[in-house]
């Protein structure tokens, strides 16, 4: 370039008080600014034509949706591959990541990443603004939980939320505390969980169904439901005596289970023996009734012989017993003797019991 800083201030300096260059010298150097040429413009303009045009070209990757649009408002979606556009600023692409897990997490924060970032082992803080619940028997809860979604509808997700993230994290809260407040304090801590965590998700997806966020929720996982720290002690207490009850409960069942069997056979038993008894009293009293009939018919048929005839039977049955003392006397001597009771010898009957 013909412009000579140096030389001017060399120019400057030869002037007698240092004076400033006049205005001619300003014209000349602007002259001679106006005749010159770039060289080889004639390639340089091609060349950034071609740039521009390639600038177009992109890569979609296999877990990303090409998102193009034209003057800022959506156009097409491109599949994973190699994909062309009309360079900025008449067409520009986005490339969010449709199969990527994400997560977003309520009542508490993973120290040192937001909210919305990938997970990290590591420690927690509660947020209790987020994490205390009511109940439907009014009791307070702490529920601590995690979303994790995904888009299924790019279009939706980038244009028609202004903060699809920030709609799922409201959507998320505000379902749970509707499920929560409408079940019992008992089923957020003990078997109710699985129960809760379905038909948060199936709400969370109805709400965000309604905004058209584009976004999908994969699960709900509940991670720490636990009393405020405030009453915590006191929940213990009557845990504790849920599990004495508990306790008291299976106990007494047990025994149930062990004396209704044993009172039930008993019961047969007595009934059966009592059947039995009756049966046996029933059939004897059958059978002496048909043999006394039997007696009947043949003592009319022929009385004396049939008196003499038992009375040798029942005087066989009596001298025949061993265990029976016996005395044998004449009528003479029968005549003379006092007749003795041994009431010493009888059997007593037992007392009666109280009551009979």
């Amino acid at each position: 370039m013909n412009w000579d800083w140096d030389k001017l201030q060399k120019q400057q300096q030869g002037r007698p008080g240092g004076k400033p260059p006049s205005f001619d010298d300003f014209q000349d150097q602007l002259e001679k600014l106006k005749r010159f040429k770039l060289p080889g413009w004639k390639l340089v303009i091609p060349l950034i034509v071609l740039l521009w045009i390639a600038s177009g070209f992109y890569i979609v990757e296999p877990d990303e949706v090409g998102v193009v649009k034209q003057f800022g408002k959506y156009n097409r979606i491109t599949t994973a591959g190699p994909n062309y556009h009309i360079p900025y600023p008449v067409e520009s692409v986005l490339t969010p990541k449709v199969t990527q897990i994400r997560r977003v997490e309520f009542g508490f924060r993973s120290v040192g990443r937001p909210v919305t970032q990938s997970f990290q082992q590591g420690v927690s803080r509660e947020v209790k603004e987020e994490s205390l619940m009511l109940t439907g028997d009014e009791n307070i809860v702490s529920v601590q939980f995690i979303v994790q979604y995904m888009i299924k509808d790019a279009e939706n997700y980038l244009f028609n939320v202004n903060d699809p993230e920030q709609t799922l994290a409201h959507a998320g809260e505000a379902a749970m505390r509707e499920v929560i407040g409408n079940g019992k304090i008992d089923d957020a801590l003990t078997t109710g969980k699985q129960e809760i965590q379905v038909q948060t998700r199936e709400l969370m997806q109805r709400i965000l169904d309604n905004y058209h966020s584009g976004l999908s929720v994969v699960a709900v996982q509940m991670q720490n439901v636990h009393p405020p720290d405030e009453v915590i002690e006191a929940f213990k207490d009557v845990a504790s005596a849920r599990e004495d009850k508990s306790r008291y409960i299976n106990e007494a069942e047990a025994y149930q289970r062990d004396i209704l069997p044993k009172a039930r056979g008993e019961a047969s038993r007595i009934t059966n023996a009592a059947q039995a008894y009756k049966e046996t009293k029933i059939l004897g009293a059958e059978g002496d009734a048909a043999r006394f009939l039997a007696v009947l018919k043949e003592y009319n048929k022929a009385k004396d012989i049939t008196r003499k005839r038992l009375y040798l039977e029942t005087m066989e049955t009596i001298l025949s017993n061993p265990d029976a003392e016996k005395l044998i006397m004449s009528d003479d001597a029968l005549k003379q003797s006092v007749p003795y009771l041994p009431l010493d010898k009888q059997p007593r009957r037992a007392a009666p019991k109280e009551g009979q």
